[in-house]
């Protein structure tokens, strides 16, 4: 991955840049793992923040910018007021709307230092002559003016503001998590306008066209950690599994490039603080949509699917063998609101990435050609309501549309 090729950067720096630089460089670029901008501004096997990653959405294609410090391309005549202001207020330079594709309602949260060392980094990355593509939206989004509205329902400017009633640690935890890590970009439901109002942060939603479901980080009847011990959540944002489950998808990859690197003081305040979202959050009742005799059908359908196909890593009472194999017991991510991506699993397999803590991941293979859309569809039914697991039954409907889901 292209963030490895960042490693060692600052220790290879010139003997001319001073030691209070070097030191600032090195925060930069923990910084911008922290922001995890490695993902979108590299291509796969493209050149460090180079930019051109095509980004889908319901209103077109955006393709991510240049960062590198090539001035004609790049952001090498940018100051780092110009920095600071793109990252704060959302707007080029000259003024222009930047599309929240980037997430600047949430950077706008940074501290002007943090923002002043991610720039110095930048600064020092090799710079790389690579035109922007331009974005291919369809009309009326392809008019940036209509940013404008979308701004005054969805963008308050503002650094983050310590709350004093409760502790350092959680402050700095809630700092990461909503500033650098954005997380609510993903954990929040989007709308018609592709936007999701404050109130609703964290409460979690489909992430456009990509076919995975952001779970809640309020409820513990989805993604919510007020169960769970801050060894449990650091272990899982560090090393992608723990004894409670693993991360897969777009998750996996956020491990990867970004919160792997972290260093134990901060995972652990991202663990406070996340914890605390749905602290005292009671479980809810699903309510099943499929009616009862052939909810009935799934279930006696799906167990002997389950037996044969699962209960050997997983076992026959669902327990799995943790953190190689995540108990399915129990398990919120089984049991929430969206059965998208149980679905997927199942259909596509996975792997929980691969970590300085677990560098050797197992993985779930795909049976997307060995199980039909009934068996699918009985299957993930089963774990989703065997066990005292409260999931809501799923259609082999549902299955089908998610088979010709992208694997991104």
């Amino acid at each position: 991955m292209a963030i490895l090729l960042a490693c060692g950067l600052v220790a290879s720096l010139p003997p001319s840049v001073r030691a209070d630089q070097q030191a600032e460089i090195a925060e930069g670029e923990y910084l911008a793992r922290a922001g995890d901008c490695v993902a979108c501004h590299t291509i796969p096997d493209g050149a460090l923040f180079a930019g051109g990653l095509p980004m889908q959405s319901p209103f077109g294609t955006l393709y991510s910018s240049n960062i590198t410090p090539d001035p004609e391309t790049g952001i090498g005549k940018w100051s780092a007021d110009d920095f600071y202001r793109t990252m704060h207020q959302g707007r080029f330079p000259d003024g222009g709307l930047i599309y929240p594709a980037m997430p600047f309602p949430s950077y706008t949260r940074v501290a002007r230092k943090d923002c002043d060392a991610i720039y110095a980094y930048l600064r020092s990355v090799p710079p790389v002559r690579q035109p922007n593509r331009p974005n291919d939206l369809r009309f009326p989004f392809n008019n940036r003016s209509l940013i404008l509205g979308w701004r005054t329902l969805f963008f308050q400017e503002g650094e983050y503001k310590p709350d004093p009633s409760k502790s350092a640690e959680w402050n700095r935890g809630a700092y990461l998590v909503e500033g650098l890590g954005h997380c609510a970009m993903c954990h929040s439901p989007i709308n018609a306008l592709g936007g999701s109002p404050e109130s609703k942060a964290f409460q979690g939603g489909l992430i456009p066209m990509q076919n995975w479901y952001a779970p809640s980080l309020t409820s513990n009847k989805e993604a919510g950690l007020g169960e769970w011990t801050i060894e449990e959540i650091t272990d899982l944002l560090r090393t992608g599994v723990s004894h409670r489950g693993a991360v897969y998808g777009p998750m996996a990859e956020v491990t990867f490039d970004s919160l792997q690197y972290l260093n134990d003081a901060d995972v652990h305040a991202m663990a406070v603080y996340l914890k605390s979202l749905s602290e005292g959050s009671p479980p809810a009742t699903e309510v099943s949509s499929i009616p009862a005799p052939e909810s009935s059908l799934l279930l006696n359908f799906g167990e002997t699917a389950y037996q044969t196909h699962c209960a050997s890593c997983h076992a026959p009472d669902g327990r799995g063998m943790p953190p190689e194999y995540p108990p399915l017991a129990g398990n919120p991510s089984i049991q929430m609101q969206s059965a998208v991506n149980p679905i997927r699993m199942v259909l596509n397999g996975g792997f929980p990435p691969g970590t300085a803590g677990n560098p050797r991941p197992y993985g779930m293979p795909p049976f997307a050609q060995l199980l039909s859309d009934d068996e699918v569809a009985a299957v993930v039914t089963y774990i989703r309501a065997a066990w005292g697991n409260r999931g809501a039954p799923v259609s082999a409907r549902e299955a089908n549309r998610l088979r010709t889901a992208p694997l991104d």
